[in-house]
């Protein structure tokens, strides 16, 4: 699929193979969010750092496309959830592959936790999508994560569950938690066919977060899809930039050695 490979091309670093997306899709669940006010500016923000893509949603699209700067890749997303929902973990698609290619869209993203009550529901949704993402050429990013009663959603079991289950639904990439054990992360990569991707979370302190994304890309990870982590910063472009260091100059001895500092 030629038109796969090439749109992957413009969400990811052709020679590292690794990307650094920023996900600003946050203002559906929590409302306006710090970070997310000045959507032209934040956007500036991330593409100036170097990062690769970004995630939005249908209607964020035309508020976030500045005309002017660096370009940068465009996810849109296709399913959502409030943080008023009385299940927050049941996500509903309210955007069509059609619609996302209409917008520009270099890529499509859709979440799915399982565990959640309607589990069942969110993987026959991403099954149909993963469907006319085929049709159209268009890549797939599946966020999927362990979510539910008793379920633990950094345990390294879940998460190569998670993994598993993305990549059977015919992923493109895969973005889920990172289990915070270097072995258990470098296992579930060397298991799985598509790249993987890690979350953010919230936001943490700037060298935790550089030093977890360390560990991931040293245990097989092809870089990150971190939004408060990094759309929240006091300095985002610099952070962003510090991120890709990270990620994308490991062949680089010099950078190497000044990656987290």
């Amino acid at each position: 699929m030629i038109g796969k490979q090439i749109r992957l091309e413009r969400i990811m670093d052709r020679n590292t193979g690794r990307s650094v997306i920023i996900p600003m899709d946050h203002g559906f669940t929590l409302g306006q969010v710090e970070g997310l006010l000045d959507m032209p500016t934040i956007v500036d923000d991330v593409s100036a750092g170097g990062a690769n893509a970004i995630i939005l949603h249908k209607g964020m699209v035309k508020g976030g496309h500045r005309k002017r700067g660096r370009d940068i890749g465009l996810i849109v997303h296709l399913s959502a959830s409030t943080s008023m929902n009385p299940d927050p973990n049941d996500k509903v698609l309210i955007c069509t592959v059609e619609e996302a290619i209409t917008l520009g869209a270099d890529a499509v993203s859709i979440h799915i936790n399982l565990g959640a009550p309607q589990e069942s529901r969110m993987i026959e949704a991403a099954g149909i999508i993963s469907q006319e993402c085929n049709r159209w050429g268009m890549p797939l990013l599946i966020m999927i994560y362990a979510r539910g009663k008793d379920i633990d959603p950094d345990d390294p079991v879940a998460i190569a569950h998670c993994v598993r289950v993305a990549e059977e639904l015919g992923a493109d990439l895969i973005k889920t938690n990172y289990p915070r054990d270097k072995e258990a992360f470098r296992r579930i990569v060397a298991a799985c066919s598509v790249p993987i991707l890690i979350a953010g979370g919230e936001k943490g302190g700037d060298l935790a977060a550089l030093e977890m994304i360390d560990n991931a890309i040293d245990s097989g990870g092809s870089g990150v899809c971190m939004g408060r982590n990094a759309f929240q910063r006091n300095n985002t472009t610099e952070f962003v930039h510090a991120i890709c260091r990270v990620v994308h100059d490991r062949d680089n001895p010099a950078a190497v050695e000044r990656r987290l500092s």
